[in-house]
């Protein structure tokens, strides 16, 4: 079996991760790189040691040689992107998150049904075997019942425009809020019977900062935050009646540990080396591929479609409306 080729929409920062990545797996070539200019996407297959460039994304999706496209464009542009591919039969690895809205997400998700091609969100996390290490912990009775749950993400992005415009789906929610969303998910399951929330917001209208209360039917609580205004420490802790964990940063997961209820820590936990995180991801894709199947079951289409509702929530509560702009 020959090398698995991977093409790349959009030539951008989170591009160049998945290319560095690709390089270093085995078994695995980063076959194309698709920019709208063609001098772009040179220059990007020279840096970063990618076979083939194309001068528009469409190119790319109609080569025979790719067998999958990552789609690394801005949120606002995923969906017609990603319905592009499909549409010429192209399995789609797309960049979190994965689409403005829930409707975006079924009409993507429904033409990956009917066509028996393959989709997924490329939300790394959900394929980490870290992230399967701290879940396992969390209902193993390590630290008794659990119960709450706090997961935060900041940095200081507010400069950039994909953050700041409205048209390009900005806002500190889909870009960061997404990880929180999913982590309080991966943890504690989708029972939820209630969500309260509050932002800040830029003059442009999106969101800025975010306060998120998941409150679940048996009582569990998970209280995320999110910020483009700054820096956090990007910790998780997950609270039961016996002790706690502590996780060192929930966009990537590399550390754990297990504290006793009278703050004694009893145990660390290490994550396996990577390349960068995104390899999960890719493997999981090339072999659901390879299997036939049309969803990954670290990220089916059911918990993508769970995520974009509660963000489509969220925003209805604040008042964000990205059709409007």
């Amino acid at each position: 079996m020959g090398n698995f080729r991977v093409g790349i929409i959009g030539a951008g920062h989170i591009a160049e991760k998945m290319a560095l990545t690709l390089n270093r797996m085995e078994g695995v070539e980063a076959y194309g790189i698709a920019s709208r200019s063609m001098e772009k996407a040179e220059r990007f297959a020279r840096l970063h040691h990618v076979t083939r460039a194309y001068g528009s994304y469409e190119a790319l999706a109609d080569s025979p040689e790719v067998d999958l496209v990552y789609v690394a464009t801005p949120h606002s542009l995923h969906h017609p992107h990603v319905r592009m591919c499909l549409e010429k039969g192209k399995p789609v690895l797309c960049e979190k998150s994965f689409m403005l809205d829930s409707n975006e997400a079924e009409d993507v998700i429904r033409l990956s049904e009917e066509r028996n091609i393959f989709l997924a969100e490329a939300i790394w996390t959900r394929y980490m075997p870290f992230s399967r290490t701290i879940s396992e912990i969390v209902g193993s009775g390590r630290i008794g019942r659990p119960m709450m749950l706090s997961a935060r993400l900041g940095y200081p992005v507010a400069h950039k425009e994909r953050i700041m415009n409205p048209a390009l789906g900005g806002g500190a929610l889909l870009d960061l809020g997404v990880y929180a969303i999913n982590f309080a998910l991966m943890t504690f399951g989708n029972d939820i019977k209630g969500v309260t929330s509050s932002c800040t917001k830029a003059e442009s209208g999106v969101d800025l900062q975010d306060n998120i209360c998941l409150v679940y039917d048996d009582g569990k609580m998970a209280v995320l935050a999110a910020t483009v205004l700054c820096a956090d420490d990007r910790q998780a802790v997950i609270c039961g009646d016996e002790g706690y964990m502590t996780v060192d940063n929930i966009n990537n997961p590399l550390h754990a540990w297990i504290w006793s209820k009278n703050h004694v820590l009893l145990e660390t936990i290490d994550a396996p080396a990577q390349i960068t995180g995104f390899e999960y991801q890719v493997r999981a894709c090339i072999d659901a591929i390879r299997e036939g199947r049309i969803e990954t079951g670290f990220m089916p289409h059911s918990e993508t479609l769970s995520v974009m509702r509660i963000m489509d929530g969220l925003r209805k509560e604040w008042g964000i409306r990205f059709q409007e702009y």
